[in-house]
């Protein structure tokens, strides 16, 4: 079992804007400081996790590629590392090279919402190409958030059709199934062969992600899927249990449900495989 949606950040990597705004949205203090040791206890029920920081100068949330580098050496038989880079700063093309001439970095985290630019943006070209000649996986976070300043026009996963056409061997997890535009992704990923999504953070909205699911389930994508947790805004053994509960909410109803082997086949999935990580 795989979690392919993990997150390291202490609480110096905030802005005072980021913090505010994630409390605000949590209805609480937000969970800003994660360490090594907190993350590596909640991955106990996975084999192997995927973990990233964060890079937006946009809205100050900024993790060094070189702690997740650390971090993933120390650990190598758990951790899979992904880089980030934002495309706002100068020398962003420099520092992707840079990570990865690193062993610890497979693939690499996007966030054109967090990070305030389109998709298809001129910058992002290069990444693209890059990622694409190298073989290397990029799981993006294309859909809502929370921030007041982080635009939703640059978050539509539909968008992403765009990059998949420009750059068809591309491998691309589309994060949180790009809620709540589910529909989009579910359509996309199963137009683009080298499309996929991620189930994090959508269980606790348990409409949703039943409704979610069953959509996959009737469009035959659910073989597309990957589990992940968010962590910490969930931890992979709250999600798994999401997850195979998920068909709780039909009851009695007669309402479809969600196939248990399906279940299963995400919980599962060769992620590393299938994103060609060896």
């Amino acid at each position: 079992m795989i979690d392919c949606h993990t997150h390291l950040w202490r609480a110096e990597d905030w802005s005072a804007e980021m913090e505010r705004e994630a409390s605000l949205a949590r209805g609480g203090p937000a969970d800003i400081d994660v360490s090594e040791d907190r993350h590596l206890a909640a991955m106990a029920p996975v084999e192997k996790a995927i973990v990233f920081g964060f890079h937006s100068s946009h809205l100050g949330l900024v993790v060094p590629n070189d702690r997740i580098a650390r971090y993933v050496a120390s650990h190598p038989e758990k951790l899979v590392g992904f880089a980030c880079i934002d495309p706002l700063e100068l020398g962003y093309m420099a520092e992707l090279e840079r990570v990865f001439s690193l062993a610890e970095f497979r693939g690499l985290k996007l966030a054109p919402i967090y990070q305030n630019y389109h998709p298809m943006d001129e910058r992002m070209l290069p990444v693209y190409a890059f990622c694409e000649r190298r073989g290397i996986p990029i799981l993006i976070h294309q859909g809502t958030t929370f921030p007041r300043r982080a635009p939703l026009k640059y978050a539509l996963p539909i968008q992403l059709e765009d990059v998949a056409m420009a750059f068809p061997e591309l491998r691309m997890v589309i994060a949180h199934l790009g809620h709540p535009w589910v529909e989009d992704t579910i359509v996309l990923i199963r137009k683009q062969p080298n499309f996929f999504a991620d189930i994090s953070a959508l269980y606790y909205r348990p409409w949703q992600f039943y409704n979610a699911l069953m959509l996959a389930q009737e469009y035959g994508v659910m073989h597309k899927l990957f589990f992940g947790s968010d962590f910490p805004f969930t931890t992979p053994a709250e999600s798994i249990e999401g997850l195979r509960n998920v068909n709780n909410i039909a009851g009695t109803s007669g309402l479809p449900r969600i196939h248990s082997e399906s279940i299963e086949g995400i919980l599962h999935r060769d992620v590393l495989g299938l994103l060609q990580i060896r």
